[in-house]
C-alpha cells in the first residue's frame, strides 16, 4: 500500500493510510506484573517483575492472580499490575516502572512500549531500550506522542499518524529520528514465550544417493507404484533425468546396468 505525504491546514506532513477495520479492538488485553512480589528479603517469590499473570478474581482495587513463571496464587493490589495490550501499549504504569520493565536482561536494544502520559492528559510516551557496550546506564530514552484534535498521533511535527499502531509499524522499519529503531515490544514472560515457542520441525535426512544403484528401468518408469513411496528418486528428478535421456539417446551412460 503506497503513503502519500499531504499538507494540511496545521502544516503537518500527514502520512495518509487506508483505516484498516478496528483491528485494535480485536487485539488482547492482558495484566502484567510490575514488581516482584513479596518485596521481603529471604521469601520465596510468589510473582516476578514483568511476567503475565492470569486472573482469577477482580474486587477493583484487589485481585488473585496466578503467576505464570511460578504458578502461584496472591491476592495483590491492582497498583502492582498493569494492563497491556497488542503487546506493546501500557496502562497504568509510570515512567519509572517502564525504565525497570525495558531493563529487564531479556530485552534487547530497540525494545520498546507505549505508556499514559503522566504530565499530557489523554497523551502518550514512547519509552525505547538502547543497549550499548560500555554501560547500560541512562539508556532508555523517552518521546512525547502528542495526540492531534482528529484523533492522528505523532512525534515529529514532520510526520503524523492514523493509529498508534501505524505509528509502531514506521519507526520498526526506519529511526527517524528517535535513538534507534524500534525491534520489538517489551519482553513480558509468559506471553512473548509462548508466542515464540513454535514445534521445531523435524530434519529427516535421506542417504546419499548412489548413482551405480539406480537402474535405468527405475528412471524410465512413467507411474510410481505404492511400492515406489520410499523411493530415493522423487518423481520430479525421474522426469527430469528422463527428458535427459531422450535428447541425449545413443549417448554412452556410464549408469546404465
Amino acid at each position: 500500500m503506497g503513503i502519500c505525504p499531504i499538507r494540511c491546514q496545521s502544516n503537518v506532513t500527514i502520512l495518509e493510510n487506508s483505516p484498516e477495520p478496528s483491528a485494535q479492538a480485536h487485539h488482547e488485553t492482558m495484566i502484567v506484573s510490575l514488581c516482584n512480589y513479596p518485596s521481603f528479603e529471604n521469601t520465596e517469590l510468589t510473582m516476578c517483575i514483568g511476567e503475565r499473570l492470569t486472573v482469577i478474581s477482580d474486587d477493583g482495587d484487589f485481585m488473585m492472580v496466578r503467576s505464570s513463571t511460578t504458578g502461584c496464587e496472591s491476592y495483590i493490589s491492582t497498583c502492582y499490575t498493569a494492563k497491556v495490550t497488542n503487546g506493546w501499549l501500557f496502562t497504568g504504569i509510570s515512567r519509572y516502572k517502564a525504565v525497570e520493565l525495558l531493563m529487564q536482561p531479556e530485552n534487547l536494544s530497540g525494545a520498546f512500549l507505549i505508556r499514559e502520559s503522566e504530565t499530557n492528559a489523554d497523551g502518550y510516551s514512547l519509552s525505547v531500550l538502547r543497549r550499548n557496550n560500555s554501560s547500560y546506564m541512562d539508556c532508555v530514552k523517552h518521546y512525547r506522542i502528542y495526540n492531534l484534535q482528529n484523533g492522528w498521533f505523532y512525534i515529529s511535527p514532520g510526520l503524523t499518524f492514523l493509529s498508534l499502531q501505524h505509528l509502531v509499524d514506521h519507526y520498526s522499519e526506519c529511526v527517524d529520528g528517535l535513538c534507534c529503531r524500534l525491534t520489538g515490544p517489551c519482553f513480558i514472560k509468559g506471553f512473548n514465550n509462548a508466542r515464540e515457542a513454535r514445534p521445531v520441525p523435524t530434519a529427516i535426512r535421506r542417504p546419499t544417493l548412489n548413482w551405480k544403484d539406480i537402474s535405468r528401468s527405475m528412471i524410465m518408469r512413467r507411474k510410481r507404484t505404492e511400492s515406489d513411496s520410499n523411493s530415493l528418486v522423487s518423481e520430479g528428478l525421474r522426469e527430469a533425468i528422463t527428458s535427459y535421456l531422450q535428447m541425449t539417446e545413443g549417448s554412452n551412460h556410464s549408469w546404465d546396468t
